[in-house]
C-alpha cells in the first residue's frame, strides 16, 4: 500500500503551532518563575503595609498611657480625699470614673501586647521560680474583685510542683486574663477554682520516637510539664466554638456588650505558644468551663523569638 504524504502542518523548533496559535510549553515555564516573583514580592509588601499599620497603633496606644496615668493618678488622689471631703455622690462619681480608667488602661495593654505579638517582637524571659507563688499573687490582686461580686474563689498550693524556669509575668497575664473571663460570665455565687499540678505532656513528635516501655516509663515517674487549669459554674461554650474563641478579636454570639476586645483568649494562646505550650478548653452549655495550659518544665525556645 502506498503511503500518503503527512500534510500536517509543520511544528516548530520551539513546540508553537501554526502562526504560533499554541503556546510553546517553553513559554509556559518562563512565565512562572515571573508570576511566583510577583506573587512574592506583592505578598512581601502587604507584610510591610501590615507591620507598618501595627507599629502606628502600637505607637498609637503606647501615646495614650502617659495621659492615661496621669488621669487615674488624679484620680486616685481624689478618692484619698487629701484634697478635701468628698460627699457619697462625688465618691460613687469618682470609683466609676476610676474603674473606667482601669478598664481603658487594660484595653491598651492588650492592643500593646497583641501589637508585640502580631510583629513577632516578644522575648522570653525564663527565670527559676516557684509556680505555686506565681499562682497565688494573681489570685490575692483578683480576690477583691471577686468577693465583691459574690464569686468564691479557690486555689490550693500543690507541694508536688518544684521550681522550674519560666516567664512569671506572662504565666501571671495568661491566669489574669482567664479570671476576668470567669469574672465577667459566672453568675453572683458562683464558684471559680484554680489548680495547677505536674503532668507527662507526651508530645506527639516524642511518642513516635520512643518505644512503647519508654513512654510507660516516662508517664509514671517524670513530668516533663505543668498543667494549669481555671474551672467557673458559668454558662458554659458551646463545643462549635472551642477553636474559635482563641481566635483574634472573636466574641461569642450574645456577648458582643460584654466588655473586652475579644483579646484576652488570643494573647493567652500566642504567649503559651511562644513558651511551647498549648491551651484548650473543656465544656457544654449550662455546665461551665474549664481551661487548661500546659508549659513544658524545660524552656523550649522560639527560633523567632527567643529569649532576652
Amino acid at each position: 500500500m502506498a503511503l500518503m504524504p503527512d500534510k500536517s502542518p509543520a511544528v516548530s523548533p520551539t513546540g508553537s503551532g501554526p502562526k504560533g496559535s499554541l503556546p510553546s510549553t517553553a513559554a509556559a515555564r518562563a512565565s512562572a518563575p515571573s508570576s511566583a516573583d510577583d506573587a512574592a514580592r506583592e505578598l512581601e509588601q502587604l507584610r510591610d503595609r501590615f507591620r507598618k499599620t501595627a507599629d502606628a497603633l502600637a505607637s498609637a496606644a503606647h501615646d495614650l498611657k502617659t495621659p492615661l496615668a496621669i488621669l487615674n493618678g488624679y484620680i486616685d488622689l481624689l478618692q484619698s480625699q487629701k484634697l478635701g471631703p468628698l460627699n457619697d455622690r462625688q465618691r460613687e462619681v469618682m470609683g466609676d470614673m476610676f474603674a473606667s480608667g482601669q478598664r481603658l488602661q487594660q484595653f491598651i495593654q492588650d492592643f500593646l501586647t497583641f501589637s508585640v505579638l502580631e510583629t513577632g517582637e516578644l522575648r522570653m524571659q525564663y527565670v527559676e521560680g516557684d509556680m505555686n507563688a506565681c499562682l497565688s499573687e494573681v489570685c490575692r490582686l483578683w480576690s477583691n474583685r471577686f468577693q465583691e461580686r459574690g464569686l468564691a474563689l479557690y486555689f490550693l498550693a500543690n507541694d508536688k510542683l518544684t521550681t522550674f524556669p519560666f516567664d512569671a509575668p506572662k504565666i501571671q497575664r495568661v491566669i489574669s486574663n482567664l479570671l476576668e473571663n470567669a469574672y465577667k460570665y459566672t453568675p453572683q455565687g458562683g464558684t471559680v477554682w484554680l489548680h495547677a499540678e505536674p503532668h507527662m505532656w507526651e508530645r506527639r513528635g516524642v511518642s513516635k520516637s520512643a518505644s512503647n516501655a519508654d513512654r510507660r516509663r516516662q508517664s509514671t515517674n517524670v513530668p516533663n510539664a505543668v498543667k494549669v487549669a481555671v474551672a467557673d459554674t458559668g454558662p458554659g461554650i458551646r463545643p462549635e466554638f472551642h477553636l474559635e474563641i482563641f481566635d483574634d478579636f472573636f466574641r461569642l454570639p450574645g456577648s458582643e456588650s460584654a466588655e473586652g476586645m475579644g483579646l484576652g483568649l488570643a494573647i493567652s494562646r500566642r504567649l503559651l505558644q511562644a513558651m511551647g505550650g498549648k491551651i484548650w478548653v473543656e465544656s457544654e452549655p449550662g455546665t461551665g468551663c474549664k481551661f487548661s495550659f500546659l508549659i513544658p518544665l524545660k524552656p523550649i525556645l522560639s527560633p523567632l523569638r527567643g529569649t532576652k
